[in-house]
């Protein structure tokens, strides 16, 4: 598989001299020069290639640079050297909440939420300091502790992006209770498939939520979660519309589970233990539940976060996201920095595309994260951020979900402004982080991730496991990191963790993507390997396809699946989502092949082009091409889709249809009975 063409020229963005020199990862790289004897760290690949060779030293320069608070100390840093089976900070007992409210500054704001405009009324604008955000946290705990809620039960909430369900999670976390959670636009049994293996004790759930002008009543899907759950002791009630909730029976109200005032005791949990539970996104068979300890989320994102994203008390953080999706996780996680997190419940596009922009400028964010989608939807809609609003607070933006065009970079730089720092990265729920991102000293290349993220061996391998610079490979991680999951949830043996990481390179993480490693340093990010092209045995990447026909300004998005014939024929269909007034004729057809032969290969050229209502996503943004291969391999609709965790369910039967025509000519053209 080669190389698609690599970015050349100059970078789109050079970090200032001041920013260098002000950098928090600079000063971790000087104090790792005068109190770990490192020898020199000029810069960040120097930093990043003692991150890697010395991974033990290099964690616990993070315990020790960040004051990691522990009731009882480790005895070593890491325990095992093959993958999965290492064990990260013996003995040392701690609770991920202790850190929340070590930078806590009274009445300055912990969190901001955001909500749309209400019917006939303005958006709302909440702040929670951070004397209240602790008070709540007590106030939860305490309700939790006395309806017997204790070190490892389960507490799950079906909420929106609010902040009471970053309560809800503090205060089940501090208890060593662990949580889980998914955002109200699923189905009530989307979201009992992934809380009924948990056994939970207590729900917290809420009346509703507002998203894209309108209000959804999800009192009835709350009832029927409730039903499904026949461990609950207990329901607590957040009252976002102001609905009557006395439908959903003997219940707590919100307001009387965050009433009084009771004192913080987080309890010391092993380093291991699970802080919350993430789920895969479930288009087939049950969601996996994927264990994340308190830990090694804790050094994961403070370094993430403080190292990468620079993030200090005073900075405001939004990242657009649903409970749903890890970034949601990333997002609570920069309390532990003392900045500002904003929550925003509702679409970036309502009642305009640039929504988002202008909440960003109206709360002055300083770090924004947002997705691929979003930018290239602003760009074809002609929307101009930096020229309609007042963006100078802003300094990063982050961009994660998908790959991030060189287009998309382009854009930002024209209509936001070169100051601003493009973060794309590269990650998933598996780790609760990313592999590859960006750092506030080094330059971003359009099209690329600027870096591997710190003590992230990440490398590109070939089939026989040998490690390929500028050629395209397999995404693998070959030493560990403590971020990786503590477990998969009901499974005793570890064989579903193994199966899904390490069953094809012995103790090395493979994540199941293409990418990249640029002999600069940075990485590109071409698609799943899992979803691979593979025609003649050329081996491509969907994703480089995605990049040079979706910013063509007839094309909403597209999908593109390789399918075997069982008689040896490779069939590539591309299906596209035509923007408004478009329509699919023979010039715009030859538009979307020359610009595929062009800007990505002649190999990539699609055999056929056809037009569809519209692409099928995970309800977190992720493009359902597995399971489409899959149908159109013979598979039924049924047996490759969860149609509760799919974002519009309603596709699934016009390519279920479309796969039965196309089979159904393919009889009569060959005269089958």
């Amino acid at each position: 598989m080669t190389r698609p063409h690599a970015t050349t020229g100059e970078p789109l963005w050079t970090p200032p001299p001041s920013q260098i020199e002000g950098a928090r990862v600079v000063a971790f790289a000087r104090w790792l020069e005068a109190e770990r004897n490192t020898g020199p760290l000029p810069d960040y690949r120097s930093l990043w290639r003692w991150s890697v060779e010395h991974v033990p030293e290099f964690w616990a320069a993070v315990w020790d640079y960040f004051g990691i608070v522990a009731h009882t100390p480790y005895t070593r840093v890491l325990t095992g050297d093959t993958m999965p089976g290492v064990r990260w900070f013996e003995g040392a007992a701690l609770n991920y909440v202790d850190h929340v409210f070590r930078h806590a500054v009274g009445d300055a704001p912990a969190v901001i939420e955001a909500t749309e405009p209400g019917p006939g009324g303005p958006a709302g604008r909440t702040e929670v300091s951070w004397d209240e955000l602790r008070r709540q946290v007590a106030a939860v705990a305490a309700t939790l502790r006395s309806l017997g809620v204790g070190v490892g039960d389960r507490v799950v909430g079906y909420l929106p992006n609010s902040t009471e369900t970053m309560v809800a999670f503090l205060a089940a976390a501090s208890l060593g209770a662990v949580w889980s959670v998914c955002g109200q636009d699923y189905g009530p049994t989307a979201a009992c498939d992934r809380f009924a293996q948990l056994a939970p004790t207590v729900l917290v759930t809420a009346d509703g939520y507002r998203h894209g002008g309108r209000e959804h009543d999800r009192r009835v899907s709350s009832r029927e979660l409730c039903d499904g759950l026949p461990t609950l002791r207990a329901t607590i009630v957040v009252n976002r519309l102001g609905l009557d909730t006395t439908s959903l029976g003997d219940t707590i109200r919100w307001a009387d589970a965050t009433a009084g005032d009771h004192r913080l005791e987080p309890v010391a949990v092993p380093f291991d233990h699970p802080l919350w539970i993430l789920f895969s996104s479930g288009t087939t068979g049950l969601p996996k539940g994927i264990v994340h300890g308190h830990g090694g989320v804790l050094v994961e994102h403070l370094k993430s976060l403080a190292l990468h994203f620079d993030l200090l008390p005073g900075d405001r953080f939004l990242w657009h996201t649903t409970p749903s999706w890890m970034m949601w996780n990333l997002q609570v996680s920069g309390l532990l920095t003392g900045a500002t997190v904003v929550c925003y419940d509702g679409s970036p596009v309502f009642p305009r595309t640039d929504a988002l922009w202008a909440l960003a400028a109206e709360l002055g964010v300083t770090v924004l994260g947002t997705s691929p989608g979003y930018l290239l939807g602003c760009a074809k809609d002609g929307v101009h951020p930096g020229a309609d609003h007042d963006l100078t607070a802003l300094r990063i933006l982050g961009s994660t979900g998908s790959v991030l065009p060189a287009e998309s970079y382009h854009w930002v730089a024209d209509h936001i402004g070169t100051r601003v720092q493009v973060v794309s990265t590269t990650g998933g729920t598996d780790v609760v982080t990313g592999f590859a991102g960006g750092a506030p000293t080094v330059p971003v290349w359009a099209g690329e991730i600027s870096v591997p993220c710190l003590a992230v061996s990440l490398d590109a391998w070939d089939e026989h496991g040998r490690s390929v610079m500028d050629q395209v490979g397999e995404l693998v991680v070959t030493r560990p990191m403590p971020s990786m999951p503590v477990s998969f949830w009901n499974d005793p043996d570890r064989s579903r963790y193994r199966q899904a990481y390490f069953d094809v390179y012995l103790g090395v993480w493979r994540h199941g993507d293409w990418i990249t490693m640029t002999d600069r340093g940075s990485v590109l990010v071409h698609g799943r390997s899992d979803a691979t092209l593979n025609r003649n045995g050329v081996r491509m990447g969907s994703a480089d396809i995605y990049q040079a026909v979706e910013r063509l300004p007839e094309i909403s998005e597209a999908l593109v699946v390789g399918v075997e014939g069982d008689d040896g024929s490779y069939w590539m269909p591309l299906f596209v989502a035509l923007s408004a007034d478009a329509r699919l004729d023979q010039a715009l057809c030859e538009r979307i092949r020359t610009v595929i032969r062009v800007e990505v290969s002649p190999r990539h050229m699609p055999d056929e082009i056809i037009v569809a209502p519209g692409i099928p996503h995970t309800r977190t943004g992720k493009k359902l091409e597995i399971p489409v291969k899959r149908l159109f391999h013979g598979a039924a609709a049924e047996d490759v889709f969860d149609l509760e965790a799919v974002d519009d369910p309603a596709l699934i039967p016009w390519f279920t249809s479309f796969h039965q025509q196309r089979r159904s000519a393919a009889r009569d053209h060959r005269g089958d009975v």
